[in-house]
C-alpha cells in the first residue's frame, strides 16, 4: 500500500493563500501662517433675509487638507467602501458654510442642511458636478450624490460671501486631519502608493510612499 500524506486544513490553507501584508500610513501635515482674510460685500445687503452680522470663515487651518492614495486595489476599496463613515454634511450656519471643506469619496452623498433663520440656495458649476438645490429653509436639507472625482466649488445664490468645497475622492482611502494637524489613512496591502494633499489655500503636495510596513510621514506646505 502506498502511503498517504495529508496536511493540517490550516497548512493547506496557507499553502494555497499566503499571507498578505498591510500597512497603515499615518503622521503629522503643517501648514505655514493664515493667509489674510478677504474680505467681500455682501452682493444682496438689503435684502430682508439676511442676517444683520456674520463672522467669516477661518483661513488657513489644517483640517481644512483632504488627503487620499491615487489608486488602491478594487477588492481593497470595496472593503473600505463598507466601513461605517459618518454621511458627510455641509451646513448653512450664521450665514456661512460649515465646515468649510467636507470630503466624499466618489459615488458619495453630501447632506446640506440649513441651520439659518433665512433661505438659502446652494448652487455648484464646477465640472465634477452641476447642481442647484433651490431656496429651502431652516429646518431643512438637501442632499446631492457625487458620482466623478474631483473638486467642488459650492456657493449661494442668495448669499455671494457664503462659499465651501466639497473633494471627491477617487475610493475610499482618504481622510482630513485633525485640528492638531494628526492624520491616519485606512489599512492597505503593502506596496507602492501615490498619495495627495489638497489645501484650498495651499494647494497641492504629492509624495510617493512606501508601505512595505507601517509608515509615519510628516509633511508640510
Amino acid at each position: 500500500m502506498k502511503p498517504s500524506f495529508w496536511l493540517p486544513a490550516f497548512a493547506v490553507c496557507a499553502l494555497l493563500a499566503p499571507e498578505s501584508r498591510a500597512a497603515v500610513l499615518r503622521g503629522t501635515l503643517a501648514v505655514p501662517p493664515a493667509p489674510p482674510a478677504h474680505h467681500h460685500m455682501n452682493a444682496y445687503p438689503g435684502r430682508a433675509n439676511s442676517l444683520p452680522s456674520h463672522s467669516m470663515p477661518a483661513r488657513g487651518a489644517v483640517h481644512d487638507a483632504v488627503m487620499w492614495i491615487e489608486r488602491i486595489p478594487a477588492a481593497t476599496d470595496s472593503a473600505l467602501a463598507h466601513t461605517p463613515r459618518p454621511r458627510p454634511k455641509l451646513a448653512q450656519v450664521e450665514q456661512r458654510f460649515v465646515p468649510r471643506v467636507v470630503s466624499v469619496a466618489v459615488g458619495g452623498r453630501v447632506e446640506f442642511p440649513n441651520q439659518d433663520p433665512i433661505y438659502h440656495n446652494v448652487f455648484s458649476v464646477s465640472a465634477t458636478r452641476r447642481f442647484d438645490l433651490g431656496k429651502f429653509s431652516k429646518g431643512q436639507s438637501r442632499s446631492v450624490t457625487f458620482p466623478k472625482a474631483g473638486l467642488v466649488n459650492v456657493y449661494c445664490d442668495i448669499h455671494s460671501d457664503m462659499a465651501a468645497f466639497i473633494v471627491v475622492a477617487p475610493n475610499h482611502s482618504f481622510t482630513q486631519p485633525a485640528a492638531d494637524g494628526s492624520y491616519s489613512l485606512p489599512e492597505l496591502p503593502a506596496g507602492t502608493y501615490t498619495l495627495r494633499v489638497w489645501h484650498p489655500d495651499f494647494g497641492t503636495l504629492e509624495r510617493e510612499v512606501d508601505l512595505s510596513v507601517d509608515l509615519t510621514l510628516a509633511l508640510s506646505y
